[in-house]
């Protein structure tokens, strides 16, 4: 059974705090995704950091979609992001949609309207911009900002029924343009849209920005801890004035925690909708990207990354992660999981020559050291098998231990086999080997005559089942990137190789997303988007080994 996260972090203390003292009942939080692309591993640790925290003190978790932008929102996300939910392990207790709350939202927009305290602006985008103001400089106030309520409400009421362009008016809050804090400085909070929303259709041509909308979101769900990432610090005062200027029955407190960044990894929507659109890579699914379903494609456990979101812990703080500790994590959970097989990426054919033509010998062996309820399988041996190509060197360096003229390796469950020969084609490759077999030296026989320093794998050439084994480094160079270059210059051009081989034929009928660990090789998971009935894809989770260790 697989533990749950017990250590302590500055929000579980808040919330024991607030239990305590009586100042909540009930622990709510909610995990809220913008349906506007698929969810990446920055968004499981804060998926599993809600629901957990929740789970640990007995509360309820939402799954709440912030669609308030319909430009960029679509039904394909919304399943996707519930896909992934559940995948990682969770269920929500509640489904909601910003959008279902539009018309309270316009009711509290008025409310703010009646008391003076927003305002409809007919600047365009860029002269709201300028008359912001800096850090240093305080902003400029809007020569519309002192419109009486009734002239406002008839605006707004105006720009609900369609009768202004997109950007012609804003409804702006009225706060402070000298705040120190530019996000109080008359922020946007509706804006027009004349776009159909996935959820509501052409109901709505105004929507309100997320500012506006999260808190009173959280507020009418009765949300208790409103956990985001550190880059909406700076949106929390903003948040707590919409709860108390909107006279919200229900008082949410947001806490910010520091997001997850990883080495050689893009945590941005936006560049990895750009890495889709501009075919870098074959789908948001496609197992170099970080996002949850290419990771679930490429066969990355729910367990593992679990795991290593909880490892990583909560910080207020900021910092990078080595993404080795992910694939330390996955490999950890994957190495009691997976039953051994051999598979040979490179084929190079061999022929053992002394033994018996048309002979075939099954060979015990054993499916997983590391389970005992594992079993045992039977593998077929003749006389022609496939090795990896990188096995055999005419010329080997010294301490090369593997098959060269003359010397004696240990085929892997099965015999010691010596090279005598071998044959080239024109282009001067090697292309065939010739090989002599020791019948005394079978695995398991007990045989101590002599030892071999090398032991390599194989694949029967008459039983063999050919395969494609798809190869992944990471998507993104992790370089600065210089002058006049831009994000899609980073790439690795490198990041996939598609190779084409065999494996053992007790793998034939593998399904997608079945895991494997090849022996040599590292860990592999059929590819649920390539494989078919005559056509089986297996993808490398991770190499077998690494030097990362956890500190």
């Amino acid at each position: 059974m697989e533990s749950k996260n017990t250590s302590s972090n500055f929000i579980k203390n808040i919330i024991i705090e607030d239990l305590e003292s009586g100042k909540h009942k009930e622990i709510i939080t909610r995990f809220p995704p913008e349906p506007n692309g698929y969810l990446h591993i920055g968004h499981a640790k804060s998926i599993i950091l809600n629901f957990e925290l929740a789970d640990e003190f007995k509360g309820k978790t939402n799954l709440r979609f912030d669609d308030t932008n319909p430009i960029k929102e679509d039904t394909e996300y919304v399943e996707s992001i519930k896909e992934d939910v559940k995948w990682l392990g969770f269920d929500w207790d509640e489904l909601h949609f910003a959008s279902n709350y539009f018309d309270e939202m316009y009711d509290r927009a008025v409310v703010l309207i009646k008391k003076g305290k927003a305002f409809v602006c007919d600047l365009s985008a860029e002269e709201i911009k300028n008359l912001r103001g800096t850090l240093k400089e305080p902003g400029k106030e809007s020569p519309y900002r002192n419109r009486t309520v009734e002239e406002n409400l008839d605006l707004f009421e105006r720009m609900r029924k369609g009768e202004f362009k997109d950007g012609e008016k804003v409804l702006r809050a009225k706060i402070d343009m000298s705040s120190p804090n530019i996000n109080m400085r008359d922020p946007i909070i509706y804006r027009i849209a004349h776009a159909e929303h996935h959820n509501t259709g052409d109901k709505w041509c105004i929507y309100p920005m997320y500012d506006f909308a999260h808190p009173i979101e959280d507020a009418i769900e009765g949300v208790t801890h409103s956990i985001c990432t550190l880059e909406f610090e700076d949106h929390r005062p903003l948040y707590d004035w919409v709860i108390s200027e909107c006279e919200m029955e229900s008082k949410p407190r947001q806490y910010e925690f520091a997001r997850l960044n990883l080495t050689n990894t893009v945590m941005s929507k936006r560049k990895l909708k750009l890495l889709v659109d501009e075919n870098v890579v074959d789908g948001w699914d496609d197992p170099r990207m970080p996002t949850i379903a290419g990771l679930r494609r490429k066969g990355y456990t729910p367990e593992a990354i679990r795991r290593f979101c909880r490892e990583i812990g909560v910080a207020k703080s900021n910092s990078t992660v080595d993404a080795q500790m992910l694939e330390h994590f996955v490999r950890e959970d994957l190495l009691a999981k997976t039953p051994r097989t051999m598979a040979v990426l490179r084929p190079l054919k061999v022929v053992i020559t002394n033994y018996p033509e048309g002979q075939i010998e099954m060979l015990d062996a054993e499916n997983n050291p590391d389970d005992p309820n594992a079993g045992v399988r039977q593998i077929p041996f003749s006389r022609e098998i496939y090795i990896e190509q990188e096995d055999f060197m005419e010329n080997p360096p010294k301490k090369y231990f593997r098959l060269f003229p003359g010397n004696e390796v240990r085929l892997k469950h099965a015999y010691f086999i010596k090279c005598n020969d071998f044959i080239k084609d024109e282009n001067g490759n090697v292309v065939e080997i010739h090989c002599t077999y020791d019948p005394e030296t079978k695995s398991g026989s007990g045989f101590t005559g002599r030892k071999v320093k090398g032991t390599i794998h194989w694949v029967d050439a008459a039983a063999a089942v050919p395969a494609e084994f798809r190869l992944y480094e990471p998507l993104i160079l992790d370089e600065e990137q210089e002058e006049g270059e831009t994000f899609l210059d980073n790439i690795n051009p490198n990041s996939l190789e598609i190779l084409q081989g065999f494996i053992e034929e007790n793998m034939k009928n593998a399904k997608p997303h079945d895991k494997f660990q090849f022996f040599r090789h590292g860990y592999f998971n059929v590819d649920p988007k390539y494989t078919s009935d005559d056509k089986i894809v297996f993808n490398r989770i991770v190499s077998l080994k690494s030097s990362f260790k956890i500190q």
